[in-house]
């Protein structure tokens, strides 16, 4: 099964992107790198045990987007592709999330933190480092993990729930916000994909620390809407859906300071009012 092509394939002489996962920052970032590749559901069906096979250049890196599944305490989908990856990429750059930290009652974690995953889904995470890490050093890839806060940009500033009046958490119950807008995310994926990047984990986020109740408000001030109503944390464990809570039920305050001096990523949307003004 072949990769979806999104345009001419790129100079023999620079190594084809192969973006697993055309999601929200799958399909962005393909859309900025025409000379990309995109595998699907369609071309490779992550989560089907048995034979398969991907139709793979001689030169290629990875850009894993895709989360993992709720079958197993491991990350199969990417065991699944792992398996088929031969010859193995040059570099695999996998999308992980700052929730590998847990909750930290706001304070500072970087990357020497240890994991503390506080939920499933983020152990599943952690697990996928793991496994990850594994295989590249026995394939002699290098593995360069993006731990990513919450992403916003384009169709995704929470607008309906902003419309619908939902509730947003009091701003003395909200903890250190960390998020990153979705196209300066992609430029973090490409920084990684670079030949001088060293392996590793990145957090990557726009050192803005506002909270979410800050962000939701000024989501509603650039749209011309009601401020939404506000609760405290209390009620919002009573009122909002486990997902929600698992974010901000835990405080964190994500240093990014390894992205600036060894990414070297200069962020468009370092303030997020502008990002948010871009994504309007």
């Amino acid at each position: 099964m072949s990769p979806r092509k999104n345009s001419s394939r790129a100079a023999s002489s620079a190594p084809t992107t192969l973006v697993v996962g055309v999601g929200y920052l799958g399909g962005r970032f393909l859309e900025q790198h025409k000379d990309s590749h995109g595998l699907t559901h369609s071309d490779f069906d992550l989560d089907k045990d048995g034979p398969a096979t991907v139709d793979l250049p001689e030169s290629y890196t990875v850009l894993y987007t895709v989360p993992p599944s709720h079958e197993s305490q491991s990350d199969l989908r990417l065991q699944r592709l792992l398996a088929v990856l031969d010859p193995a990429p040059a570099r695999f750059v996998y999308i992980s999330t700052t929730g590998v930290y847990g909750d930290h009652g706001g304070a500072a974690v970087s990357e020497k933190t240890p994991t503390s995953p506080g939920s499933e889904h983020a152990a599943r995470r952690v697990a996928a480092e793991d496994a990850l890490n594994v295989w590249a050093t026995e394939a002699g890839c290098t593995a360069v993990v993006l731990r990513v806060p919450g992403i916003y940009g384009p169709g995704r500033l929470g607008i309906e729930r902003l419309r619908e009046g939902s509730p947003i958490i009091q701003e003395r119950d909200a903890g250190p916000g960390n998020r990153i807008h979705v196209d300066d995310l992609a430029a973090c994926c490409v920084a990684a994909m670079s030949a001088d990047v060293p392996a590793g984990v990145y957090n990557v986020g726009d050192a803005d620390h506002r909270t979410s109740t800050w962000f939701a408000n000024e989501v509603a001030r650039q749209c011309e809407l009601p401020a939404p109503p506000t609760i405290s944390m209390e009620d919002a464990r009573r009122q909002f859906s486990a997902m929600r809570m698992s974010f901000l039920g835990e405080s964190r305050h994500v240093d990014t300071q390894k992205m600036r001096d060894v990414l070297g990523v200069k962020l468009k949307y370092a303030n997020p009012e502008a990002g948010i003004t871009a994504s309007l």
